[in-house]
């Protein structure tokens, strides 16, 4: 009864539960659910052989391969990149690390039509970069090559920012014991590390591959937009837009939101998974 009586109250810093769920309810479907509401209620204006007709164009099929296998395909580059680049940033001490730290976020700050007249130029065939690859036959600009340049470019950051939290609070206790019980260092990073930076890892590969999906001002000028080669989707949906045929343009942005949900949700359930499994062989 006395623990009832002089149990001390909790201190909130921000208003009650109602209050603030209500605002985090009402924020969300002003900037998240109405807008997509509005792609879908613009789609159905389509009738279904429309609809259908749309985000089956040969030109719209191609873009999808492109633009989800690019992106696929950047954020698992970057995954190992990244994570090699989280690893130096955190176990090692080095002259100028921290302007290597700062130049990690340098795609979040620059303008993605900067990132993109940088690579062209970079990777054209009189380019710094392209002028040395040419003559070996390899050609980046305006091909699929530079598409996937350009994703890899703005996903980095993802992953580093995402693994690089999770390493430095790694306690180095379980590496100094695995060792102890004769692991060697493959040992050590392959069935200690490794399992703990899983989740961050697929965490990261969500966000990175989810902001290729949608990736415009980086992308289209280096990939040349050549109809059935280098035309990634949201370069569909911009000329769409400009045609003002609003319809068809939200009908192939439903198809990206439908499969980027349902690859997204599939990856979130990999990371629950994951992170039961850790918790499990922990306890």
């Amino acid at each position: 009864m006395a623990s009832k009586l002089f149990r001390p109250k909790k201190i909130r810093v921000l208003p009650g539960f109602k209050l603030t769920l209500g605002f985090t309810l009402f924020y969300l479907g002003l900037i998240v659910l109405i807008p997509l509401a509005a792609v879908f209620w613009k789609t159905s204006t389509l009738t279904w052989p429309e609809f259908w007709h749309t985000i089956t164009m040969p030109t719209a099929l191609a873009s999808y391969r492109l633009t989800f296998g690019a992106s696929f395909c950047a954020a698992l580059v970057n995954v190992v990149f990244g994570l090699i680049v989280a690893w130096v940033l955190v176990r090692y001490e080095f002259f100028g690390k921290k302007i290597v730290d700062a130049l990690v976020d340098l795609p979040f700050a620059l303008p993605t039509a900067v990132a993109g007249i940088t690579l062209a130029a970079l990777y054209s065939q009189h380019g710094w970069i392209g002028q040395l690859l040419t003559p070996l036959g390899i050609k980046v600009a305006n091909t699929q090559t530079g598409i996937f340049i350009a994703l890899t470019f703005i996903g980095l950051p993802f992953i580093v920012r995402t693994v690089q939290p999770i390493l430095e609070d790694l306690d180095p206790e379980l590496e100094e014991a695995a060792s102890s019980l004769g692991a060697n260092r493959w040992q050590v990073f392959w069935r200690v590390i490794l399992p703990m930076l899983t989740p961050a890892l697929l965490t990261g590969f969500a966000l990175a591959f989810a902001r290729a999906l949608g990736e415009y001002g980086s992308v289209i000028f280096i990939a040349g937009n050549i109809p059935m080669k280098t035309q990634i989707t949201p370069v569909i949906i911009m000329a769409e837009l400009d045609m003002f045929d609003y319809a068809k343009a939200t009908a192939i942005a439903v198809v990206m939101l439908v499969a980027s949900f349902a690859l997204l949700l599939t990856i979130n359930v990999l990371q629950w998974w994951t992170n039961r499994h850790n918790t499990t062989n922990l306890a």
